[in-house]
Parts: structure tokens; C-alpha cells; sequence
């Protein structure tokens, strides 16, 4: 089990997640607030690990203009666009 150290641990992954299970975990963490809140500094340039296309992460889960992929960084490693993980061409928001 892993525990965010917010007390948010029920077993969905954790901050150091990677791929479908990080993204899973930031849409559920803290009832689904984190997933909305902006990322600090305007968030972060990057490419659509499934299409390709440029976008900017605004918030900890987006998803990209073009094919609607879904993608999502966690608060402890939202400094760098390469901890951006993406949930696979199959995932879609509800």
C-alpha cells in the first residue's frame, strides 16, 4: 500500500506512481481535488505521449487538445515536465 503522506494511502498508488496508476491516483487523491488545482508557475510544456502534439499541462491531470489523452503529474514532481505520466490511448476521463 502506499501512502502520500497526506493520509490518503488506500492502496491506489502514491506520488511516485508511474503511467495509468499515477494518473489514478491524482484523479482520486483528496476526492478528486488535487486533480483539478493548477500547477504552480503556469504549469508545463509538453508533448501528448500518445499523439504527439504539443500542449501545456495546467492542472495536475489534463488532457491533450488533440486526442484527448490523458495525463497527469503529481504535486511532489510537478517541476519538471519528464515526470508527466500519461494513462494510455484507452483511458478515458468520466
Amino acid at each position: 500500500m502506499s501512502d502520500c503522506g497526506t493520509g490518503c494511502g488506500d492502496g491506489t498508488g502514491g506520488p511516485m506512481s508511474e503511467g495509468r496508476e499515477l494518473v489514478e491516483f491524482v484523479l482520486q487523491a483528496h476526492d478528486g481535488a488535487i486533480s483539478k488545482t493548477p500547477i504552480p508557475n503556469g504549469g508545463l510544456d509538453t508533448k501528448c505521449q500518445g499523439c504527439g502534439e504539443a500542449f501545456t499541462l495546467v492542472n495536475f491531470v489534463g488532457q491533450c487538445p488533440k486526442c484527448q489523452g490523458v495525463h497527469a503529474v503529481s504535486p511532489p514532481r510537478c517541476e519538471d515536465q519528464a515526470n508527466i505520466q500519461y494513462a494510455g490511448d484507452d483511458f478515458k476521463i468520466a
